[in-house]
């Protein structure tokens, strides 16, 4: 089995949509018209949430008819965020089967099929033309991907000229090692945590500059703190990151949590731009 598919393997659930629809008509939804807000609790997938997202958005300048790539996609929590608050025409592309079949029934259901398409395939060979995208992201997603540079080269390919490429990645700022498992890997085989200058460095390789830098370690450990109060008070929501990681959640969360506590990991923004 190759390390893609043992990535994909670990984040297939079997019955996903089954789960966050069983979740949603529970909570009073009508699971065929959704928002996209009622799905915040279980797609977006990273640390900073949904707040990290929106602050995403607005540093990539987005505006109505812009073309975005959104690699490793998930569920398509971002990719619906930015079309339906940007205006913005979004690809996702993503490993994972199941999250690509979720994806398209979620975002037909919130009725953003318009603007938002999903396809299987990996970031190490992006099936896209040359100079296709205003806008890419990779959020976190390079902790699966061994071969960075590869991905890097394939994002500046299908970036127009002056496109802007965001990652916001889990980042290992101290060089010690993690607990396992974590959200994205049950052991060192499948994770391929990087440093910031890693990054920086593998962006320049492949022919981007970067413009910005962002580390929302704070943030994130403020908005884990309100999120675990809140559990402690109502109990666990019917909808969260338990719905896709299963049983496994309360260890691989609190692991990242730990590692982020400790400062050895901090989820990092970097934009950089194609000249």
């Amino acid at each position: 089995m190759t390390t893609e598919q043992d990535v994909a393997r670990h984040y297939s659930h079997g019955a996903l949509e089954r789960a966050i629809l069983d979740a949603l008509q529970t909570s009073g939804k009508d699971i065929g018209h959704l928002d996209p807000a009622d799905l915040a609790g279980v797609d977006e997938f990273h640390l900073g949430w949904l707040a990290a997202t929106t602050d995403l958005a607005h540093d990539l300048a987005l505006s109505p008819g812009m073309k975005v790539l959104d690699v490793g996609c998930g569920i398509g929590g971002p990719a619906r965020y930015f079309a339906e608050h940007h205006g913005c025409t979004v690809t996702g592309i993503d490993l994972t089967d199941e999250f690509v079949s979720v994806a398209t029934s979620l975002t037909d259901r919130c009725g953003l099929a318009d603007l938002v398409s999903f396809r299987q395939g990996s970031a190490l060979s992006l099936p896209f033309e040359d100079e296709s995208f205003d806008r890419a992201t990779l959020i976190h997603v390079g902790m699966n991907i061994s071969d960075k540079a590869a991905t890097f080269a394939q994002v500046h390919r299908v970036l127009r000229k002056k496109g802007v490429f965001a990652v916001y990645d889990i980042m290992n700022v101290t060089g010690e090692d993690l607990p396992y498992p974590m959200p994205w890997a049950d052991s060192l085989a499948t994770s391929f945590v990087d440093a910031p200058q890693t990054y920086r460095d593998l962006l320049k390789q492949a022919g981007f500059v970067l413009r910005s830098e962002k580390n929302r370690r704070e943030m994130s450990l403020t908005l884990g703190r309100k999120m675990r109060e809140d559990v402690e008070k109502h109990g666990q929501p019917l909808l969260g990151p338990h719905t896709v990681m299963g049983a496994a959640a309360p260890i691989r969360l609190g692991h990242v949590m730990l590692a982020l506590a400790a400062g050895t990991i901090a989820p990092i923004q970097m934009l950089a731009q194609k000249m």
